[in-house]
């Protein structure tokens, strides 16, 4: 099987010229990350051993947009990674010269926006990012988009711009909801199956329940995902470096959905990287299709 991850964080230490924002450590230990680096080495190492073909990176926020070790990663590693880059979502003329000058970088597949931070959560909704919406429509470039409170929102922009794909992180979980709290974030994403150009990524599951692993009490909502938005627009995802630390490992993140959910084969090879690659227009090998 195919097999592609829809969200890693890669990232080096924090240094003197390459400092992290602000209260970012604090951040981590909230959010279960690690803290020490998560090298392009140590991370193909683990897919290598899990079986992964492909890896999304998704810059994290803590080293502000810098995309240059993503960009390093891919160079290093040619074919397994891609990059949902960063960009200054306030500064609209600086991210759409950004935007233009990565048309000529195969290895950038999109852009990731956020909305959940206090700097960040209302710039869907007081006209910061109105300007996003139609250039990223006119240009093809594709959003993923992490706004767990802005759903309404983005099915709305969704139906003004048909052809923008928008993929919502996480199943649009609000974070730090375990087990049956998260039936309501999931039901309102699952809900906007209706918008074609809406993706989904049925991402980071482990940190959603407080049951033990493979924790099967919230695949009935993975489940339902499926079911409304089909196959062809879930993708697995792991965001590795949440688990690694907490006694899972990455073959353990792909054998949750392979081997102890009820999808059928077909259904599998969607969720797990056929799907993603086709709505990023990452060409697959042959016999993988």
């Amino acid at each position: 099987m195919f097999i592609a991850d829809s969200q890693v964080h890669l990232w080096k230490d924090e240094t003197p010229d390459r400092p992290w924002l602000p209260g970012a450590r604090e951040r981590m230990k909230l959010n279960g990350h690690r803290l020490e680096a998560f090298t392009h080495e140590e991370c193909i190492g683990l897919m290598d051993e899990a079986g992964v073909d492909r890896v999304l990176i998704v810059p994290p926020s803590w080293e502000g947009d810098r995309i240059d070790y993503a960009l390093e990663a891919c160079a290093a590693h040619p074919g397994r990674f891609g990059i949902m880059a960063r960009i200054p979502q306030n500064k609209p003329e600086e991210a759409k010269a950004m935007l233009r000058d990565w048309k000529s970088l195969p290895d950038i597949k999109g852009v990731r926006l956020t909305f959940h931070r206090p700097q960040d959560r209302n710039w869907m909704i007081d006209g910061t990012c109105d300007w996003f919406w139609p250039f990223a429509e006119e240009n093809g470039v594709i959003a993923m988009v992490h706004a767990p409170v802005w759903k309404a929102e983005l099915g709305a922009i969704a139906k003004r711009h048909p052809g923008l794909k928008i993929i919502i992180d996480h199943m649009g979980i609000m974070a730090r909801c375990v087990d049956d709290a998260i039936g309501y974030w999931v039901q309102e994403t699952a809900d906007l199956h209706e918008h074609p150009n809406i993706y989904v990524k049925v991402s980071a599951l482990p940190g959603y329940s407080t049951h033990p692993f493979p924790n099967q009490n919230i695949f009935k909502y993975v489940r339902e995902m499926v079911d409304k938005m089909g196959p062809e627009r879930c993708f697995w995802g792991t965001d590795l470096t949440r688990l690694l630390d907490h006694g899972l490992t990455y073959t353990d993140t792909v054998e949750q959905f392979t081997k102890h959910m009820d999808f059928s084969q077909r259904e599998l090879e969607q969720i797990m990287g056929l799907g993603l690659c086709k709505c990023l227009n990452w060409p697959v090998p042959a016999d993988a299709r």
